[in-house]
């Protein structure tokens, strides 16, 4: 099996990958070094167990121990350069045996019970394997006595699938996520989000079918179930684009110092607002433990690049590919005309507080969901997450079609015709001669220097002798 035990990798201690970033981190104490870019090299994604095979960790961690100058950039340079060959790997497929499959589907919509009931009959009957039946499938424990999804009636279709249906609970999510290998999502982006809220540790891969509003994340018709989930179970394997994940923290005053409250990892973004007090917030922004700037605003929005597309953009934001490392700065309203969004380097830990004399506090929302409440003196940390979210792609250019399908990105009403000298004269004869009738605007003509024709103005005036 190819997902590590949801321990986080200990039962890795000793490879290569661990011993490089132990050496990293080593380096960084010493250099008093940021240390985000090289805690992702620990990341537990099972694309990271492949690292042995591409990347010549013996020969890193030679240079790194006989280099003991090396500099913070030399430094980061390693880290994001293991980090590269982490995205060569994401563009060969995943041929493994999917023999768990878990399902979420979209709360409040009855209609997708019966899409859930016909794709878990499917799984369940369709040989796989070499086996005469399919595979174990997990949907939502509230379905266990819906008269819709009829459990009792697709167990009575064979005495084997009493023991292959089964049921997820998000305790089980959280537990034992490695008991997953694939999770399929019937919805559109909220039930990504959710299935992201679920897995806040390791996360299986994720294919998304299109049933919800709009769907940038959501890229498979579900009219063609069969065949996608023929090819990514069979030899075709999976393509898998590891998405960022952000590791959100919030710290409490404390009279002994800062206690750390509730975490999160945030799939799209976290939204820091005045809520409901009728001051600007006040908020101060540090990065890397230096003070960047004191946000005067309504709030504002850390985003991944995948949250591009979401609260960021209606904001003013900018549009980033899934697979640019970046945090997205953009404020909302802010009471500045300079503020404007900005890209930062994933590498920066950044940290927003509440001052102690601020007129208000603020609350956080984290995809949306789990709003907390940061008083005075509290803060908010936010780093890139070691625990990506890995979703199966269709085609590269995915992100474009998504982005041109929902927001119509660059759709003009009409083309700009090309000219044509052909035409069709009044009595209907086709007319072949090529040459133009008019050959330019009228009353245009071509700019040369010294010509009292380049102005239209000025070759009046000529005529006129003035």
């Amino acid at each position: 099996m190819l997902f590590p035990q949801s321990n986080g990798g200990s039962s890795a201690a000793a490879s290569p990958q661990q011993q490089l970033a132990d050496a990293l981190q080593d380096l960084a104490k010493k250099r008093n070094t940021p240390t985000t870019a090289i805690s992702n090299l620990l990341s537990p994604c099972f694309y990271h167990q492949r690292f042995d095979d591409a990347v010549d960790f013996e020969k890193v961690l030679d240079e790194i121990k006989n280099d003991e100058s090396m500099s913070h950039s030399r430094l980061v340079q390693t880290a994001t350069s293991v980090r590269e060959i982490s995205k060569q790997l994401q563009r060969r497929p995943v041929k493994r045996a999917v023999r768990n499959v878990m399902i979420v589907t979209k709360a409040r919509d009855n209609q997708l019970v019966y899409l859930t009931r016909e794709l878990t009959t499917w799984l369940l009957q369709t040989p796989r394997y070499g086996s005469d039946v399919g595979v174990n499938v997990y949907v939502d424990a509230k379905l266990r006595n819906s008269k819709r999804f009829n459990a009792a009636g697709i167990v009575a279709q064979d005495a084997r699938f009493e023991t292959m249906l089964k049921y997820w609970t998000p305790d089980l999510c959280w537990s034992q996520p490695e008991k997953f290998d694939l999770v399929l999502t019937l919805g559109g982006d909220g039930t990504v989000l959710f299935t992201s809220w679920l897995f806040q540790r390791i996360v299986p891969p994720v294919l998304s079918f299109s049933l919800g509003s709009l769907g940038f994340m959501t890229t498979f018709e579900f009219e063609n179930y069969k065949k996608h989930l023929n090819r990514v179970m069979g030899d075709d394997g999976m393509k898998i684009n590891l998405r960022m994940r952000f590791t959100c923290t919030v710290w409490r005053d404390g009279s002994n110092g800062p206690d750390e409250g509730e975490q999160f990892e945030v799939l799209n973004e976290l939204v820091i607002d005045r809520g409901p007090s009728p001051y600007v917030s006040n908020l101060e922004l540090y990065g890397d433990d230096e003070l960047l700037t004191v946000v005067q605003a309504d709030g504002c929005i850390f985003s991944t690049p995948t949250g591009s597309t979401a609260y960021s953009l209606s904001a003013g934001g900018s549009l980033v590919h899934p697979d640019i490392p970046a945090i997205l700065l953009t404020p909302i309203c802010p009471h500045t005309l300079s503020f404007r969004p900005m890209v930062l380097s994933d590498t920066m830990a950044l940290r927003v507080a509440v001052p102690r004399n601020s007129r208000a506090t603020a609350y956080c929302a984290f995809d949306g969901k789990g709003r907390v409440e940061l008083k005075q003196g509290d803060h908010v940390t936010i780093t890139a997450s070691q625990y990506p979210f890995p979703t199966v792609t269709r085609t590269d250019t995915e992100w474009f079609d998504s982005v041109s399908r929902t927001l119509r990105w660059n759709v003009r009403a009409a083309a700009q015709k090309p000219f044509d000298a052909s035409g069709i004269s009044p009595d209907g004869d086709d007319d072949n001669d090529d040459s133009w009738d008019i050959d330019t605007d009228s009353a245009y003509y071509a700019s040369e220097e010294g010509s009292t024709a380049a102005s239209p103005v000025r070759r009046q005036m000529s005529m006129l002798g003035m």
